[in-house]
């Protein structure tokens, strides 16, 4: 549903001026809240609840899309480079190319590109396996470790900043509740996807 930008009311805060409403008072609007205010007159038989969670997901999720998307700039990173990097992490710092492309969901080739440019830049280095001589190991150098962690602090810091307007029973209802409409989503391979 939402499809246009909101100018005027309605606009989210800005950054650390949130405050929770005494009692008695009127609770805040967010974009959302005028979102669905305009279009049910439009759609009468359109669930507010529903939409309005389902907005907010969305928008969320966007926002932090784009927060990734700066750390990746600040970084000089490319998409793909922080996957690979990601992914490199995520074995603890080594794999082989096999492996690595097993992750990323790539052939092979795709994969020996990747590592190219990472190596040149410094982030990765190709080392012969200690356990079998054909075979190459890829690991993540201290630039490449520096690099990626740089990038998912960026990240991680605006959760943390976004999630830290709940308490901590919230935050854990919030996260239950949301694990059971992905596990709904997921049935018979609807939104599951590689981690």
């Amino acid at each position: 549903m939402e499809r246009e930008r909101e100018s005027g009311t309605g606009r989210e805060p800005e950054s650390g001026t949130r405050r929770e409403p005494e009692s008695g008072t009127r609770r805040e609007q967010d974009w959302t809240d005028g979102h669905v205010a305009r279009w049910l007159p439009v759609l009468p038989e359109l669930d507010p609840d529903v939409e309005g969670a389902v907005t907010r997901m969305k928008k969320l999720s966007v926002h932090l899309m784009r927060v990734r998307e700066q750390s990746l700039v600040d970084f000089d990173l490319e998409r793909h480079e922080f996957d690979t990097l990601h992914k490199l992490a995520g074995r603890s710092g080594r794999a082989t190319p096999s492996e690595l492309a097993t992750d990323l969901d790539l052939r092979p080739a795709s994969v020996t590109g990747r590592l190219d440019a990472l190596e040149k830049r410094g982030l990765v280095r190709r080392t012969q396996s200690t356990v079998d001589r054909r075979r190459v190991d890829v690991e993540l150098t201290e630039d490449g470790r520096a690099t990626w962690l740089g990038a998912m602090d960026m990240l991680g810091d605006e959760e943390t900043r976004l999630m830290r307007v709940l308490s901590k029973e919230e935050l854990v209802r919030l996260n239950s509740m949301l694990r059971r409409i992905m596990v709904v989503a997921e049935q018979d391979g609807g939104a599951a996807w590689k981690a």
